[in-house]
């Protein structure tokens, strides 16, 4: 039986939790395709896993997101063959040497992007893709706050909102995390932690607000996101680093008839055709120029633990990886 590296959580807790152990080594089964990891992205997703704030059977290997060379197929395999240079994302399993993954989850990395920067740039960047062009798509005269200007979804969001014509507010912490957002293109960055973003918001747009928010905060920012759209606004909540937001009443939304909505990746990749389309153009970005991707830190995979501590810090301006 051949033996691998992994990072497993056997109970549900702080970064404590996370087990760098020997594990048996994958088959590729039908439909499917061994990848020898290069390099995985660190998510908060994986600590909403990791935490308990998402639901998992344990124990699990965690990591969505991945790349690496397909090493080997198994049968009814066409969208891959072994030796091809991959990513992907939404399939658990990435904190490790090597994962199985459904073939069709897969996407061949063009020329001009490495496994490094795939693995950076597949899941956040996707992410960006389909808030800026499908929940709401941008267009030039559209107002748009971004919190968490200078993390990994940021700093893309902005290039994005920006090369659709948008003007762009961006939220960060601190004077170093505002140049970074202003560095990707943001027009105004309100460091929340010196200045009320809901009333810089307001004097910005003569007291009008902004056409959508896109937020991946939650808790923390809730209540002042929804009072800084303008009538008719969006809030796209796509994450909860602060916390879950809790439940409110429907009419909260009446002030302005305002919406919401809770986004995920997995909706927006839902179909091979969407993936590859979405994936494409993600990469093509990249490989373009035109998305410039900020890797913070690479870690070695046994220190996964202090990879998901820097990034529960909210200290990060970018990627967090890991490597095999």
């Amino acid at each position: 039986m051949e033996i691998m590296k992994a990072i497993r959580v056997h109970t549900q807790g702080g970064p404590e939790v996370l087990q760098y152990e020997e594990v048996s080594a994958p088959k590729p089964g039908n439909g499917e395709a061994l990848v020898e990891l290069k390099a995985a992205g660190v998510n908060y997703t994986d600590i909403y896993t990791r935490s308990g704030w998402s639901p998992a059977k344990l124990p699990v290997t965690l990591g969505v997101e991945g790349a690496g060379v397909v090493s080997a197929v198994g049968e009814g395999v066409s969208e891959v063959n072994v030796g091809d240079s991959v990513g992907y994302t939404g399939v658990m399993g990435s904190y490790a040497e090597f994962a199985v993954v459904p073939s069709g989850r897969l996407v061949k990395l063009p020329s001009g992007v490495d496994e490094k920067l795939a693995a950076s740039v597949l899941l956040q960047g996707m992410t960006a893709h389909y808030l800026s062009h499908d929940t709401f798509p941008l267009k030039s005269g559209h107002k748009a706050l971004i919190h968490a200007g200078a993390g990994g979804v940021g700093l893309l969001l902005i290039q994005m909102a920006k090369q659709l014509g948008a003007y762009v507010i961006a939220t960060t912490s601190t004077e170093a995390k505002a140049a970074l957002a202003k560095e990707a293109g943001a027009d105004h960055v309100i460091i929340y932690t010196k200045e009320d973003f809901e009333n810089e918001v307001k004097k910005l747009t003569e007291g009008k607000g902004v056409n959508v928010v896109y937020d991946s905060v939650g808790k923390d920012t809730f209540d002042k996101s929804l009072k800084s759209l303008t009538r008719r606004g969006y809030l796209v909540l796509f994450g909860h680093s602060s916390g879950p937001v809790a439940p409110i009443a429907p009419t909260i939304l009446s002030s302005g008839s305002l919406f919401m909505t809770r986004t995920s990746l997995g909706d927006h990749t839902a179909t091979r055709p969407e993936l590859e389309r979405r994936a494409a153009e993600v990469l093509d970005m990249v490989r373009s120029g035109k998305l410039k991707v900020r890797i913070f830190q690479t870690f070695p995979l046994p220190q996964a633990a202090e990879a998901h501590r820097l990034l529960e810090s909210r200290q990060t301006t970018g990627k967090l990886l890991l490597t095999p």
